[in-house]
């Protein structure tokens, strides 16, 4: 008899209500299929930037020039039925050239107010710090709200509103480094590294190739905006444990009380990395976050939010090191 009773038990367990994912990982396997056509390797960046749309999240790339930054987000649009901009930052550009401006209309004898290109659902800025402070900070509201206050009035922009923006080494001649409060409204920065040897054999086969075709030609639009939203909306349902939680919690509070940083992470970091553990655990078809989702958040998440003390930054110590220990330092829940 109690075998009898545990075998229901266990039964109502195995037909408990799920979450049906395979619509959503069966879409995101074809953008990747497409993405792969074009770039080369770059699979765990691949992955970040599918999560992030499906955070709704921005995301900040870094690399030096020519690797494929640009074209990376471009390959992302063609493959999403949203509306889509491009805005090159640069030196002179002013935050009406972004977010619009009023003109005085004869006709009417009013001002009406003409949108400016930041009026999109998928925003690529190319090389955000060629521009200066003024012109980057008119992203803050836009970025962290969904909304625009020009003239007293209000804009509210549709939905999906994703930013990839795009930026070389600080290092770099004619750069401006992002304030703070900026790098904290993008959920992800993603480092592009240099390709392998066989990578840019790969790379330099496939460009023979094409000859006078382009690179986007044969890229297949795979999601429309409903569709986004709706998967955003199923990935904020899924589970999460209270010791997962709390997990996340250890991970963004020690940042704040490590000695090697100066400047530790925000609670925004705290729901970024929640939000961004329900994507990798929804592209690997789960309907619940494990521990490693949460590790594979951690880095893009807080390396951009936190701020190396200057003596262990003159050691070379860098805050991906950093917040690798510390990954290590925390007991995983089980």
């Amino acid at each position: 008899m109690e075998n009898t009773e545990n075998f229901e038990a266990q039964e109502n367990v195995n037909f408990e209500s799920r979450l049906n994912l395979e619509p959503l990982r069966a879409s995101i396997d074809k953008i990747k299929a497409e993405m792969e056509t074009v770039i080369v390797g770059q699979h765990k960046m691949i992955d970040q930037l599918l999560v992030s749309i499906l955070a709704n999240g921005h995301v900040l790339i870094e690399g030096v020039p020519g690797v494929a930054k640009t074209l990376t987000a471009k390959i992302i649009a063609k493959t999403l039925s949203i509306d889509f901009s491009r805005i090159q930052f640069t030196p002179d550009l002013m935050p009406s050239d972004i977010l619009g401006t009023s003109v005085f209309d004869l006709k009417k004898s009013e001002f009406e107010f003409k949108k400016g290109p930041v009026f999109s659902n998928l925003i690529l800025i190319d090389e955000i710090n060629r521009a200066p402070a003024k012109t980057q900070a008119a992203l803050f509201e836009v970025m962290e709200e969904r909304q625009i206050t020009i003239d007293g009035h209000c804009y509210t922009l549709e939905q999906p509103f994703i930013v990839l923006a795009t930026q070389n080494p600080i290092e770099q001649e004619g750069t401006y480094r992002l304030p703070e409060a900026q790098l904290d409204r993008f959920l992800f920065k993603i480092n592009i590294d240099y390709p392998k040897l066989n990578e840019e054999i790969d790379i330099i086969n496939r460009e023979h190739t094409l000859q006078n075709k382009g690179k986007l030609e044969d890229i297949q639009t795979v999601l429309a905006a409903s569709d986004i939203i709706n998967y955003q909306q199923l990935v904020k349902q899924i589970l999460v444990e209270p010791n997962l939680l709390e997990y996340i919690a250890k991970l963004v509070v020690n940042t704040r009380e490590n000695a090697f940083l100066y400047l530790g992470a925000s609670p925004r970091a705290s729901i970024a990395i929640l939000n961004a553990a329900k994507g990798f655990a929804a592209i690997r078809g789960r309907d619940f976050v494990t521990p490693e989702d949460i590790k594979d958040a951690a880095i893009p998440v807080l390396q951009h939010r936190v701020i190396v003390t200057p003596e262990r930054e003159m050691e070379g110590l860098t805050s991906v090191e950093i917040i690798k220990q510390i990954i290590e330092s925390i007991e995983i829940p089980r």
